[in-house]
């Protein structure tokens, strides 16, 4: 059985809210990854099911390896077709923000999101939500958001109701936040969510093989490339820094979202508990930060880089050259470098 975390009256007046509106938007955070994805898309079957002219608009692409799952072809993109994610929006009865806990994260379609008329509600785990939503749904205690969608659904009580191809996408949200339950998945419920998942027929271990071992070539010779030339190792501070401008791009056929999960490989290196890896983008440098133990990285992105998250998994953004950004980054490496170490110390120990 499922403990009850979310409060009655925020359960009941979700519920009532859903049931009221006719048009849902739903949405999620730019560059969305797995679980913005997965939730989105699993709300959205459910009330595509309950009869809801319902639509996900998300403000750009999201990785290749989650083109398959069921419902992304129907995925309304801003920055292709910024006029229809408009009319959506501007038409809803109800937006659901999930997966974000600040308009700004939305990037471009922030503008759109903040002028429609409709009751908003925030679906999602990371800390800090801020006020721009009608109601508030937010458990940074849970592994996921595509968890919190499951256990919404639940406490509802529409666990019949819901779809295999709902049950696909929160299992894809739950893996791919978690690193296929490699890290944020102690939780014991975790795995009773997943059980029950496995009951709608999901299959969990083709999920992880179109998530995970299905990569295009050019992901593999860029990580290569990536973690010989572009990864530097600085036991100093317990840290790792991996940078790939623009040029490192242009010598390997990628799809989007081909770097998801290069963040991570560092912190495998012993001695390492905290992983920087700062991506140049059209317009900005895109920083992605993780680490492990006790060290906050959330901390450093809110200070250093506009950005925030998780204690583990945080990321942020610099507007200026890759040289300023890398500058930046050694500021804060020197700034925490005792804690980093004391960290690292801590780790060692248990």
């Amino acid at each position: 059985m499922l403990s009850r975390l979310v409060e009655q009256h925020k359960v009941e007046r979700f519920a009532s809210l859903l049931d009221r509106a006719d048009k849902v938007v739903l949405t999620a955070h730019v560059s969305p990854d797995g679980d913005a994805v997965g939730a989105t898309l699993a709300m959205w079957h459910f009330l595509k099911a309950k009869g809801k002219d319902a639509h996900v608009v998300l403000p750009n692409a999201f990785p290749d390896t989650l083109s398959w799952l069921p419902g992304a072809r129907d995925i309304v993109l801003h920055d292709n077709d910024a006029a229809r994610a408009g009319e959506l929006l501007d038409a809803a009865d109800v937006v659901c923000c999930m997966d974000f806990n600040a308009a700004r994260r939305v990037g471009a379609l922030q503008e759109a999101l903040v002028k429609s008329p409709a009751v908003k509600i925030m679906i999602d785990h990371h800390p800090g939500p801020e006020d721009f939503c009608s109601l508030v749904i937010s458990h940074p205690e849970l592994s996921s958001t595509s968890e919190l969608v499951f256990r919404l659904v639940c406490a509802i009580g529409c666990w019949y109701d819901l779809s295999y191809e709902s049950a696909v996408c929160i299992c894809t949200g739950m893996m791919t936040d978690t690193g296929g339950f490699t890290y944020n998945s102690n939780n014991p419920e975790t795995y009773y969510i997943v059980s029950k998942l496995l009951e709608k027929g999901v299959d969990k271990d083709d999920i992880y093989r179109r998530v995970f071992n299905t990569q295009s070539e050019g992901r593999l010779r860029l990580m290569g490339h990536m973690l010989s030339e572009c990864m530097t190792v600085l036991q100093d501070y317990a840290a790792a820094l991996v940078v790939l401008t623009r040029e490192d791009f242009c010598k390997f056929p990628v799809n989007k979202g081909d770097t998801e999960g290069f963040v991570n490989m560092p912190l495998s290196i012993r001695g390492v508990i905290f992983s920087a890896f700062l991506r140049e983008d059209k317009d900005m440098i895109k920083v992605s930060l993780r680490s492990v133990g006790d060290f906050a990285c959330n901390e450093l992105a809110e200070k250093y880089f506009g950005g925030g998250g998780h204690k583990n998994a945080s990321g942020g953004e610099f507007h200026g050259t890759m040289a300023e950004a890398e500058e930046l980054m050694k500021k804060a490496l020197l700034e925490y470098q005792d804690r980093l170490v004391a960290a690292r110390r801590a780790n060692q120990d248990k």
